[in-house]
């Protein structure tokens, strides 16, 4: 199952999955954009979900198991970038946006997909997590976009130590400049603001490499699992950034 399947890396991810023989169940707000990641993809089917939505994920998760019987892995990817501005000039309806989607969205999918894969020992499931490299080198006017990231960390973490009495992994990616329409609202390719207040122009990667990297988790053997991954664009300002 992917979340945030309708474009960007949830696209990519879905994609990637199909190829390496995965029934991918597609999940995200708008249909139309579901079928467009589904065209040519055999064993796939399209479930239109609000993530902050409980009645929403429980539909998903009940619509997956009808369909194949069980959910062995959940891409936990729908998110937003929520406002780019000072942290004091953030509003509480656009705080409340970013954490409903990022964070509460996050929380209700992991905790749907962990009453499935506990009916599922003694195979259990796997869950990862799309975090972000924000969560440890935040950009300028994100906050809340670094906090809920941070956020996924501890969700990543207390999934696989909860999950290990049934089979239940999880890992958690944190991607860095993967080329999605994300990175033009964030200027990446035009100029990104820097902590000196300055912009730069920052290198990119082929989000294809972003969703191999998901795969190379996903498809990991029941005994091993990439508890956090990192990948970034070659170059960019992550380490040392600002």
């Amino acid at each position: 199952m992917v979340t945030g399947a309708g474009s960007g890396i949830g696209r990519a991810v879905a994609q990637q999955l199909h190829e390496v023989g995965f029934n991918v169940v597609l999940a995200g707000r708008t249909l139309t954009a579901l079928q467009e990641t589904a065209t040519a993809l055999k064993n796939t089917f399209c479930v239109p979900t609000d993530v902050t939505s409980q009645d929403d994920v429980a539909a998903l998760f009940e619509a997956a198991r009808t369909h194949w019987g069980r959910v062995d892995l959940l891409f936990n990817n729908a998110g937003i970038t929520g406002p780019s501005a000072p942290l004091e000039d953030i509003t509480t309806t656009e705080w409340q946006q970013v954490l409903q989607v990022n964070q509460t969205g996050s929380f209700l999918c992991a905790a749907e997909a962990i009453r499935t894969m506990k009916q599922q020992r003694p195979s259990g499931g796997r869950i990862i997590n799309n975090g972000s490299i924000a969560a440890h080198s935040p950009r300028p006017h994100a906050a809340g976009y670094a906090m809920t990231k941070s956020a996924v960390t501890a969700l990543t973490r207390s999934i696989d130590l909860e999950g290990r009495a049934f089979g239940i992994t999880a890992g958690q990616i944190d991607i860095g400049n993967a080329s999605t329409g994300m990175m033009g609202a964030l200027g990446v390719e035009s100029g990104a603001l820097q902590a000196d207040g300055t912009r730069m122009i920052e290198p990119t990667f082929d989000v294809c490499q972003a969703a191999r990297a998901v795969t190379l988790m996903a498809t990991m053997p029941a005994e091993a699992n990439i508890n956090q991954l990192t990948i970034t664009a070659s170059g960019m300002p992550f380490i040392g950034r600002g």
